[in-house]
């Protein structure tokens, strides 16, 4: 009795971990489709390395710099440590951060992660991030960078 117990609770787990599974796949789909580049746009790696790598370095009031979780913590957008005694990245560190930034900006898209992740969701950004909503508004001079550079502004 008990080994047929077992296994019932075996065959339970396995089924709702399918399920759970499916809908998470089911998810990460629907939010690429929105997400989804605008052709003919393309990112700028002049301003992101002039514009929008300042923007991660920046301390708000309240909140921490973006590059403390994002060049720690095991997340979708990562960027790389700085090298000891820095106060910004050098060009190889650059490129390197260009290449993630690719992973996670859907250019043309005002729906990239990129922008909606770290906004506030009263102003329309993701109900959750892990260091906080970053941007109370889209009128934030910052998030206005973030947004230039999703739609393809050019340094």
């Amino acid at each position: 009795m008990m080994r047929a117990s077992f296994y019932a609770v075996a065959a339970a787990s396995v089924i709702a971990g399918a399920v759970m599974a499916s809908s998470q796949a089911e998810g990460a789909a629907q939010g690429a489709k929105q997400a989804a580049p605008k052709a003919g746009v393309t990112l700028d790696y002049n301003f992101f390395k002039t514009r929008v790598q300042p923007v991660f370095l920046q301390k708000r009031p309240g909140r921490t710099r973006c590059y403390v979780c994002h060049s720690n913590n095991n997340v979708a957008f990562h960027v790389v440590p700085l090298s000891p005694g820095a106060t910004t990245w050098n060009e190889e560190q650059s490129r390197r951060n260009f290449l993630m930034i690719e992973q996670v900006a859907a250019p043309g898209n005002l729906e990239s992660p990129l922008l909606k992740h770290p906004l506030d969701e009263k102003a329309g950004g993701d109900p959750h991030h892990g260091g906080g909503q970053q941007f109370e508004s889209q009128s934030d001079p910052a998030w206005q960078t973030l947004r230039d550079f999703v739609m393809g502004a050019k340094a």
